[in-house]
């Protein structure tokens, strides 16, 4: 039996090819960290007052996980989650409220791609959508 290699299909890139959309996409990814530093701070400072036996914080920060791509409507946004670990063992962890450990593109991306492809369908004119 014959095998057939897969061939590469190029995907459009969503990057900026102006230097505005370029410093609009920078000042989200900043907007998102620092957003997200703050989360971390308000959990951090919940357990602030809990100590092991060694007189060390239960709750600390641990790095970062792997760096991700978030879709959105300005293209893809580069986001770095803080780790948090838990001495205690009680399964204490910290998941952003605005940025979820499942998203990969924003609820406004996601509505709009179903727009986009009805729109190809109904007007039979997908260049255009």
């Amino acid at each position: 039996m014959q095998e057939h290699p897969a061939i590469p299909f190029p995907l459009p890139q969503l990057t900026a090819a102006d230097p505005l959309t370029e410093v609009v996409r920078q000042g989200a990814q900043r907007l998102l960290a620092q957003a997200i530093e703050a989360e971390i701070a308000v959990l951090l400072a919940q357990y602030a007052d809990r100590r092991d036996a060694q007189g060390r914080h239960v709750v600390v920060r641990n790095g970062y996980l792997p760096e991700r791509e978030v879709n959105t409507g300005i293209g893809a946004v580069r986001v770095k989650v803080p780790r948090v670990r838990d001495r205690s063992g009680r399964g204490i962890r910290f998941h952003s409220a605005i940025l979820p450990p499942s998203m990969r593109q924003s609820q406004s991306l996601e509505a709009l791609l179903p727009w986009l492809y009805l729109k190809g369908v109904s007007t039979g004119d997908f260049s255009e959508a």
